[in-house]
Formats: structure tokens, sequence, C-alpha cells
């Protein structure tokens, strides 16, 4: 199976597809495919990458990835609990290129707008999880009426952005095998020590290229990434393990000196972790 492109497989003749995934961890390639996604963590909890930005999900989040938009679920294995997440998956031309161009449909527009970047939910979450589960016994009419529901909830909900940044084109699957492997190798190793030279190692182009490489697709650098994944972690283990010092909790994201790390976390969540932690 392709990683980048991926293919979401489906009748040929069906304009939807749900699925119902229930597994140790989630789908963890980078990926991206034409289908919008809706998708209701039923449960789990990990980080969630899209285009250039690392995000948390935890049980009960509602989240849209749009069309072709890069994107990679990182479970915690560690939860203790299974993952299970409900997903609706369409084009926007799956019912005729100019469906949703109709005028009784206009209000469905901020809906495709903010799926651009991808987004997630923060109002009417209640209705939406009912749909979702409604969506489990429909019919084919059914769903299509649940869907066009969703879609006109999602365009008037409050919501939270995904990514700020999205790399104008689609990754050939050479593109797409390359940026998996250095987000692959980044997200075993964060803890540790990755060297420029390691990691442009990973993807077979020299120090200066892969630079330009990275930052020219995600509009940041790749060590920027790299402390914002570090801080994403450190984030999860300030809020499940009271019990751990700061110091400790540094280490264990991969920051060997507690100045920098103060000052990192501070960049990336506007204050620093014994702050951060009272809020917890």
């Amino acid at each position: 199976m392709k990683v980048l492109p991926f293919k979401i497989p489906k009748p040929q003749q069906d304009a939807l597809v749900f699925q119902d995934d229930l597994d140790l961890v989630f789908y963890d390639k980078l990926h991206q495919h034409e289908e919008i996604q809706l998708s209701l963590i039923v449960s789990g909890d990990g980080s969630l990458i899209v285009g250039d930005t690392i995000n948390h999900y935890e049980t009960g989040d509602i989240l849209i990835i749009g069309s072709n938009l890069p994107h990679v679920f990182i479970s915690d294995e560690n939860a203790n609990i299974p993952s299970h997440m409900l997903t609706l998956f369409f084009t926007k031309d799956a019912f005729g290129p100019h469906f949703f161009d109709l005028s009784e449909l206009e209000a469905l527009e901020p809906f495709f707008k903010r799926a651009e970047q991808g987004f997630k939910i923060t109002s009417k979450k209640k209705h939406l999880t009912s749909l979702f589960y409604n969506l489990k016994q429909s019919s084919k009419l059914e769903s299509f009426i649940i869907l066009i529901r969703m879609l006109q909830i999602t365009s008037i909900a409050s919501y939270e952005s995904l990514s700020s940044f999205i790399y104008d084109k689609r990754y050939t699957d050479n593109e797409g095998k390359r940026m998996r492997n250095v987000f692959e190798y980044t997200m075993t190793h964060f803890s540790q020590d990755i060297s420029l030279d390691t990691i442009s190692g990973v993807a077979v182009m020299t120090k200066n290229a892969f630079c330009k490489y990275f930052k020219k697709r995600t509009n940041k650098t790749y060590f920027q990434f790299l402390n914002e994944l570090r801080i994403e972690h450190a984030c999860k283990l300030i809020i499940k393990n009271n019990d751990l010092s700061i110091s400790e909790i540094a280490y264990r994201s991969g920051f060997k000196n507690i100045s920098n790390f103060n000052r990192q976390f501070k960049s990336v969540k506007g204050s620093i972790p014994s702050a951060y932690k009272q809020r917890a």
C-alpha cells in the first residue's frame, strides 16, 4: 500500500465511505488522500501532525482534515485504552462537479474553506457526536442527509485550525516517502539527540538541500518542528504525570538543558512549564 498518495478503499459507485476503526493505534504513517475526512475520536489520545503543525487529540474530539492535506496520527501507546475512531470520507465533487456550487448550499462554503487547513470543532459537539453514531446503521440516503447536516453544523460551529501553513503542491510518491521517513524517524527518536547530519541522511539529501526542502514544505526549520514535537510530548507528561519534576519531563522530552527547555516551552506555549503545570 502506498503511503503517499493514500487511497481510501470504497465501492466504485459509492460517494461516501464510513469507517469504524478500532485498534491499538491509528494509521501511523504520514499520508494524504483526495477525500475530505470527518472524524470522531471515540477513544484514544495522542498527537496529530497536520501540514506544518503538531496538535494533541483526545477522546471526544471531532476533527476535519481537508483534501490532500498531509497528516499522521501518533497514538499514545501507553494510554491503556484502544484507539477508536468513526470517520466519514467524501470528495467535494462526489455528487457532481458543481453540486456544492448550488445557491441552496452556499451556507456550507465555510466548511470547505476551513477544511483546507484542517480544523477541530470546539462547540456543538454533542449534536455532531450523535450524528456520527447514527451513521453506523444508516442507509446510503440517510448517510447523505447526515453529511449535509454535519457540513451545516460545522460551518457555523466554533473551531480551531489544525495547521497554519499548507504546501500548495501535492507530494509525489518520492517526496511522500522522503517526508514520511523524516517524520517517522523524528517521532521515534525525538527524545534523543538528532543532528542535521543524521536527519539529512534519513532524507538521503545533503544538509543544505534538506534544510531548504523541509523549510519549503513546512514553512519552518527542521529543528523548529523537532522542538515543537518535544514540547507537545512534554505537555502530555505534565498533564498525565503530576509526580514528575520539570527537569525529568525536560529530559524525557529530549531536552538536556533545563534553561533551554524553559525557553523553548515559552516560545511554543506562551508560558514556562511550571506555570503550565499549575493550570493543567
